[in-house]
């Protein structure tokens, strides 16, 4: 592993403790795309069909268990709990998520590394995963102001993407047997998407004033 990829997760780990920093601690879930996190929840369930049948490390292991459960229970959250779910901005959050979903599964039977099972939803959560951040950040943009917390994670995800992007060229360089290049083209993808909010996250921070989008 190397250090791109350790700061990758790292970061990608850093953003879903910030959500559930927000949610548990303020029990409320405002400003956050439950669609989004349904997204992200299919992503990790589809991706890591794998984790009972090969072992590659007790890190990959650990990492993709904290994954499947904290998306599953930010979504338990915001559905079940009987605090957290009043508070959902259920009229912003319309995005119409099916489309993303039928989409990714389209493009995953079309364009694969492999046609197989695993191959085939391994492709599918790439996809997703690449545009499951869009009813976020429809979400935002339609509320107008942004709260420290939500910035934070919308933030540390779209960092998180970015620092795979330069994984993925260190990957390039010294592993002759690396060719991702669908996951390649998905992150980058994935990054553009959060080039608008990178751009007023960094004006409020330089200005130190509270996160504002354009509607």
């Amino acid at each position: 592993m190397n250090i791109f990829r350790f700061a990758g997760d790292m970061t990608h780990l850093i953003s879903i403790l910030v959500l559930l920093l927000k949610i548990y601690a303020t029990k409320s879930c405002s400003g956050i795309s439950l669609k989004t996190q349904e997204l992200y929840a299919l992503v990790f369930l589809t991706r890591y069909l794998d984790l009972f049948t090969d072992f590659i490390s007790f890190y990959n292991t650990v990492m993709k268990i904290i994954f499947i459960a904290s998306s599953l229970a930010i979504v338990w959250c915001m559905r079940v709990h009987p605090i957290v779910r009043r508070s959902y901005d259920k009229d912003l959050d319309t995005f119409r998520y099916y489309f993303l979903v039928a989409g990714s599964l389209i493009l995953a039977l079309l364009v694969n590394e492999k046609f197989g099972f695993q191959e085939i939803f391994w492709a599918f959560s790439i996809y997703l995963e690449a545009v499951a951040i869009l009813p976020q950040l429809v979400l935002l943009q339609r509320s107008g102001n942004v709260d420290n917390l939500t910035g934070h994670y919308v933030f540390f995800l779209g960092a998180y993407r970015a620092l795979y992007i330069l994984n993925w060229i260190y990957r390039y360089f010294t592993d002759i047997h690396f060719n991702r290049w669908i996951a390649c083209i998905a992150g980058l993808v994935q990054t553009a998407l959060y080039a608008d909010f990178f751009y007023y996250y960094y004006i409020s921070w330089r200005n130190n004033s509270k996160l504002q989008l354009p509607a």
